[in-house]
């Protein structure tokens, strides 16, 4: 899905998600892959007793080192900072507690401090439960909302990337009958402009291709099935255009994931969550990922949850969480080429590598 980074300065923290969901076998399952793929091996912020006994499990030979911050990660071994110190005879595959909640979300919090301080390049996550963050007394609803608020990021946003298609969302996790009102030409506009700033900085293209999808059967047919592509989307289109955005739309949306996954754009914004997921888990079910646009560090996820039905099984899929890894130090480094840019640091021989 993206070239190898040209090197890492710090490694790529992998949180080990929910213990007893299967973050910690598709971490097990992918450790090889993501090990040698990166320049700098990636290092997991979870509990050292849970991937052993994860290991043993799935039969797998895994050598386990204790990683300590600011050290470089041993090759060839799971690297890891134990945040947490749970018995792994207590836990139950697929049962979330109060204590898998705490141990979960403390290992967030040691990841975006981690990376904070310089000691991480970028964030990949694991899959996490919200009703176990809810046991544990966090109020939040999720990851994004999690990492905005730790880090004090004003605006931040989802972004499903593959290597079809990518999409972003006007609206997340609110009911089709809250889409309409929640709609603004202001909150379009500010997404448009959040996601085209990360295209630049982040995925490092010089001038991205924007699409924006129209909430209306047919884009709203000229008005004759709603107006909010007429009163709402093309003004905000129009709007980005005369900020130098290459941008076009609003498109009938059963024709514009066709033309992205084809070439056309690099990135499709979606009035709601189904509308750009649906067409995207068509393409990236199993390879797909969750990047949050609009924090000042890099954070990528796999794109499913918990999975708690099969957990413990052996049976669940890694290749999410390899492309998230690799996507998450990818970012990173065109992040501080794009700052060594604009500070004049970066050389010739730099740009052109």
């Amino acid at each position: 899905m993206s070239r190898q980074p040209a090197r890492a300065a710090a490694p790529v923290g992998i949180t080990m998600g929910c213990p007893v969901g299967i973050g910690p076998e598709i971490i097990i399952s992918s450790w090889q892959t993501c090990s040698r793929t990166l320049a700098t091996p990636p290092v997991v912020i979870g509990d050292r007793a849970v991937l052993a006994m994860t290991a043993r499990q799935l039969g797998r030979h895994m050598p386990i080192a204790d990683w300590q911050p600011g050290r470089p990660p041993q090759p060839d071994v799971l690297n890891v900072l134990t945040a947490s110190r749970l018995d792994p005879d207590t836990l139950r595959a697929g049962q979330p507690s109060r204590a898998t909640g705490l141990a979960m979300a403390g290992y967030i919090d040691t990841a975006i401090s981690l990376c904070t301080e310089g000691l991480l390049d970028a964030i990949a996550t694991g899959p996490i439960s919200k009703a176990a963050l809810n046991l544990a007394g966090y109020p939040f609803p999720g990851h994004t909302e999690m990492l905005a608020a730790r880090t004090g990021a004003e605006r931040v946003a989802m972004m499903l990337t593959g290597s079809r298609l990518r999409v972003v969302l006007v609206t997340i996790h609110c009911a089709l009958a809250d889409v309409v009102p929640a709609l603004t030409g202001a909150s379009i506009i500010e997404l448009i402009t959040l996601t085209e700033l990360a295209l630049r900085t982040d995925f490092g293209l010089d001038k991205p291709r924007i699409a924006v999808a129209g909430l209306n059967p047919h884009g709203g047919e000229g008005g004759m099935f709603g107006r909010e592509e007429i009163e709402i989307i093309a003004p905000a289109v129009r709007h980005c255009a005369r900020l130098g955005i290459t941008i076009d739309g609003p498109f009938p949306p059963d024709t514009v994931f066709h033309q992205a996954a084809s070439g056309r754009f690099d990135v499709v914004v979606c009035m709601y969550h189904d509308q750009g997921l649906i067409p995207f888990k068509l393409l990236h079910f199993h390879d797909g990922v969750n990047v949050t646009l609009g924090l000042p560090i890099i954070r990528t996820s796999v794109d499913h949850g918990t999975a708690y039905d099969i957990a413990g099984r052996g049976v669940a899929d890694c290749r999410s969480l390899e492309q998230a890894v690799t996507l998450a130090a990818e970012l990173a480094e065109n992040r501080r080429r794009s700052a060594e840019r604009a500070s004049g640091t970066l050389s010739d021989k730099q740009e052109g590598s």
